[in-house]
């Protein structure tokens, strides 16, 4: 490990208070207390390893701890009591040289709204002392600010009793200090003469096994019902061994330098625990993207498919067509077809021109409704997949999603739109010739383009000529008068080109359906990434 600094631990906090774990409320409050160590504790410390220690004095209800701090300061500074939870606001006690490093934003930044902060000499320089409220408070803000609390802490004062010293809530804290590495003092209160025949020897073996060998016990007697404060006499060697640290420069900055030491090591184990969880999210967006995919990629392919196989072109249709252009004898000139053509459609476009415009709004109509009905296919079905792949998503997402989004019919009707106008720009770009031109003005520029469509609707990958014969007579009659204008080659590639535009046009359509379940899946992924945390945690 990297020597720690400030920069590397800043960039360390603000990886993990950037990180996202909407759909998992442990992962986020882990995440929220690993940013609230850092800015209360970890980086004020390693700013200011010589600033007074903090030495937080914590255990379970009834302990006595507010009995504790008031008899090693030897003055009432918090309100003992027997109604349970008694510290209610953790109170700090410390010297007033030492008041404003505890009043700044730079200590415990989280909690200065929550803490009353108490200055008296009676307190050496270079120590503080916080009676915090019980960890098993019954009152969940209260165990918050203990846990916070203890966080924060350079040293661990633990005070238990012969009845509750072996409870599990204590221990868990323990074994938390001992990974830390913390300076941990244990007091055994209210130590009557039975219990003193075996309960210290008893957690004594229960610190070892915990790893806490180098933690020191201390026991205060049992002094029955008080009515003042614990006589000073019964906390002597506690109050000894806290003097001590407070007027030792280098034991403090010992204590301060291990304890920080600890901490940002048991962080940064607690880090890869997070990042391991957003592999886990970042792992579930991939697949539910991916299937999300898969489902209007299989939507676009219906809509090529609807429009390549002749389905698009109903029996009405076809025959409307048939009827304008009539059938001609093929074995004649394809020139004679053409003039016979020519003048049966010219009919129609000076004096009947609504047959023409029938077949046109039946293929619009139809390209439309294949449109509107893959888009409403698709959403249905992504959110069948996303309740099947992840139910806690889908109950958090809007259940519009189920269906395609507002206004899909107007959007589709301008794709049709938008594919017809490129339709008449093909048709006009291909006619360079006066020739092909004047054909085309002779037929009308809404029969070429209907003709074309009906050719794109019949064929099969822009396949045509002789290779298909596909969509009865009337599309061949369409191919066909298509040929005449604009040769076979040119027929075949404007063929595939209004193909490729429309494949292009559906997609674009299908895309904008699909980004609307984004957010669902996007806040899986938002905010730090995984390679982001472990590389922040290797440049500890």
């Amino acid at each position: 490990m990297n020597p720690v600094t400030v920069p590397s631990v800043t960039r360390l906090r603000d990886a993990v208070a950037d990180a996202r774990f909407d759909s998992h409320a442990e992962a986020q409050n882990e995440a929220r207390d690993i940013v609230a160590q850092l800015d209360d504790y970890i980086l004020p410390r390693l700013s200011n390893v010589d600033a007074p220690l903090l030495a937080v004095v914590g255990g379970s209800t009834g302990s006595g701890k507010s009995t504790l701090v008031n008899a090693i300061v030897g003055r009432e500074v918090t309100v003992p009591g027997v109604i349970r939870p008694t510290t209610r606001r953790p109170v700090l006690v410390t010297h007033p040289d030492d008041e404003a490093w505890f009043r700044s934003d730079n200590v415990l930044a989280g909690l200065t709204s929550d803490i009353q902060v108490t200055a008296t000499d009676a307190v050496h320089p270079g120590l503080a002392l916080v009676d915090a409220p019980d960890f098993d408070s019954i009152e969940e803000r209260n165990r918050e600010v203990a846990s916070q609390l203890l966080a924060a802490a350079d040293l661990w004062v633990f005070a238990t009793t012969p009845t509750r010293y072996a409870d599990q809530l204590v221990w868990n804290f323990l074994h938390d200090a001992a990974g830390r590495d913390l300076e941990v003092v244990v007091i055994l209160n209210r130590m009557d003469t039975d219990a003193a025949a075996s309960v210290p020897d008893d957690l004594r073996r229960m610190m070892a096994e915990a790893g806490l060998t180098d933690a020191t016990l201390f026991t205060v007697a049992d002094a029955g019902h008080i009515d003042g404060r614990l006589a000073t006499d019964a906390v002597s060697d506690i109050r000894g061994y806290l003097e001590h640290l407070a007027v030792d420069a280098a034991s403090r900055r010992e204590v301060a330098a291990r304890t920080v030491a600890g901490a940002v090591g048991k962080l940064t184990s607690r880090v890869e625990a997070l990042a391991a969880e957003r592999d886990r999210l970042e792992e579930l967006e991939s697949q539910l993207s991916a299937g999300l995919d898969a489902i209007y990629d299989d939507a676009a392919r219906h809509v090529i498919d609807a429009t390549s196989d002749g389905k698009l072109l109903r029996h009405e249709v076809l025959q409307r067509w048939q009827d304008i252009v009539g059938t001609s004898d093929f074995s004649k000139t394809i020139e004679c077809w053409y003039a016979q053509a020519t003048s049966r459609i010219g009919s129609f476009l000076t004096g009947k021109p609504a047959p023409m415009r029938e077949v046109e709004v039946e293929i619009e109509d139809g390209l439309h409704a294949v449109l509107i009905d893959s888009a409403e296919s698709a959403a249905a079905r992504s959110w069948s997949y996303l309740g099947g792949s992840a139910p806690l998503l889908r109950a958090a997402a809007d259940p519009t999603l189920a269906q395609a989004a507002p206004g899909v019919s107007e959007r589709a009707s301008q794709v049709v739109r938008e594919w017809q106008a490129q339709l008449v720009e093909t048709i006009q770009n291909t006619a360079g010739d006066k020739r092909k031109q004047a054909r085309i003005i002779s037929l009308g520029l809404n029969v070429v383009t209907v003709a074309l469509m009906l050719v794109v609707f019949a064929s099969t990958a822009g396949l045509t000529g002789g290779e298909l014969a596909i969509a009865g007579g009337s599309a061949v009659l369409a191919q066909r008068l298509l040929e005449t204008v604009f040769g076979e080659e040119n027929v075949r590639r404007m063929a595939a080109q209004a193909r490729e535009d429309l494949a292009a046009r559906t997609e674009a359509f299908l895309e904008s359906e699909r980004t609307r379940f984004d957010a669902v899946t996007e806040p899986l992924v938002a905010g730090t990434r995984a390679a982001e945390l472990r590389d922040a945690v290797e440049s500890i």
